[in-house]
């Protein structure tokens, strides 16, 4: 009989993100297969002798295909009790996870979606920018940020992007320039607002503000993973953005 998969988000890195049901899968899990972005330090909570499989992707740079990723799934649910495929986020914001569902399906294997906290969201939050903001945004977009000039067709309807208030672009730092440069072709301002955040929610955790224009005028040193803010709410950034512990202290001294 075979056993079971679990697709799991694991959040958008700091460990204290991820939810308490995939804390307990992972905890019991015999083979987990994991992303390139997860933290280690969640695959510390697996158990001795559970089997840790790296299938990280990143830019050119494939350690398996999707293809190859699926069989392991079937090998491994057919030979061992409770399988976990590990993802950034959430499974199913870019993570293929709804492909590996239908796959998992079509053999008859068993799974279960366990949603993960998306750095779509979550990683602007903790650089203090809300997506949505009463007056300045009321809608928000999730775009992938693969999209090349290369490619004779696209799957993205720029045109519809005019529209809303806040874009948010994932896997986007090295076609930073190309979507800069679509976006102020469809009609947005070039001088609106842009943030790069670096390693959103961990320590690493980096902030560049710039705006469409200057991305395409100016070198950005600016490195993946990011996620890429595009609107006014980045302006909140300043406002909204909670203090380290070291400026909380000097505050107090100065009120003092």
């Amino acid at each position: 009989m075979a056993g079971k998969v679990y697709l799991v988000g694991a959040g958008p890195g700091d460990p204290e993100l991820l939810t308490v049901k995939a804390y307990k899968i992972l905890k019991n899990a015999d083979v987990i297969l994991y992303d390139r972005l997860i933290n280690p330090q969640i695959l510390d909570i697996a158990k001795p002798d559970c089997r840790l499989v790296y299938v990280g992707k990143e830019d050119g740079k494939h350690t398996k295909t999707q293809e190859e990723i699926n069989d392991l799934l079937l090998f491994y649910a057919r030979h061992y009790h409770t399988v976990v495929r590990l993802k950034g986020g959430d499974p199913f914001v870019f993570g293929r996870g709804g492909e590996e569902a239908i796959f998992l399906r079509k053999y008859k294997i068993p799974f279960e979606i366990v949603p993960g906290i998306t750095s779509a969201v979550s990683v602007p939050a903790y650089a203090g920018i809300p997506i949505t903001h009463r007056g300045l945004s009321s809608s928000f977009a999730v775009i992938t940020g693969h999209e090349t000039p290369e490619k004779k067709r696209t799957s993205i309807n720029w045109e519809s992007l005019k529209g809303i208030d806040t874009l948010i672009f994932l896997m986007c730092v090295s076609n930073r320039k190309f979507i800069a440069k679509k976006l102020i072709h469809i009609g947005r301002d070039p001088k609106e607002p842009v943030a790069f955040i670096y390693k959103g929610t961990t320590k690493y955790q980096s902030v560049i503000e710039t705006t469409l224009e200057k991305i395409l005028t100016e070198n950005i040193d600016i490195k993946p993973p990011a996620v890429m803010v595009v609107g006014k709410v980045v302006k909140l950034r300043n406002l909204i953005q909670w203090f380290k512990p070291e400026m909380l202290l000097k505050l107090q001294e100065e009120i003092v």
